[in-house]
């Protein structure tokens, strides 16, 4: 199966994203002006994890990537009305496959949270 025409098919590709900064061992990451991209890459260049904060410096989002960069997974923090039932921001989570098919949004586990905790800035558990 092919890495969509990109770095994980062996393709070097321009960045279109900067770093603006760490959490932890995780690249912050913004898109570049020119670029339009709001969102975090799709492939990973060199990490697996890349991280988007909020303005106010907590997560917004992270996405997770295999050792062959393939993103399979991203933790979110904004509303998922089709989870919660309002337009209130939760902290989340999607799986994806190796063509980007996504699952729904789905509550984070107590594990997932405590394996990313040092990543997802601001964020407390549900209980906390």
């Amino acid at each position: 199966m092919g890495g969509r025409g990109t770095y994980a098919a062996g393709n070097n590709v321009p960045y279109t994203y900067e770093t603006v900064g760490y959490v932890d061992d995780a690249k912050v990451l913004f898109g570049k002006p020119e670029t339009g991209l709001h969102d975090l890459p799709v492939e990973a260049h060199s990490s697996n994890v890349y991280v988007k904060l909020h303005k106010d410096g907590t997560l917004n989002m992270m996405r997770v990537y295999d050792n062959e960069h393939y993103l399979t997974a991203e933790i979110a923090y904004h509303p998922e009305p089709d989870l919660t039932g309002n337009r209130k921001p939760v902290l989340h989570i999607h799986y994806y496959d190796r063509n980007l098919k996504r699952t729904d949004a789905a509550y984070l586990d107590h594990e997932t949270f405590k394996k990313y905790e040092k990543y997802l800035v601001g964020r407390k558990w549900y209980n906390d």
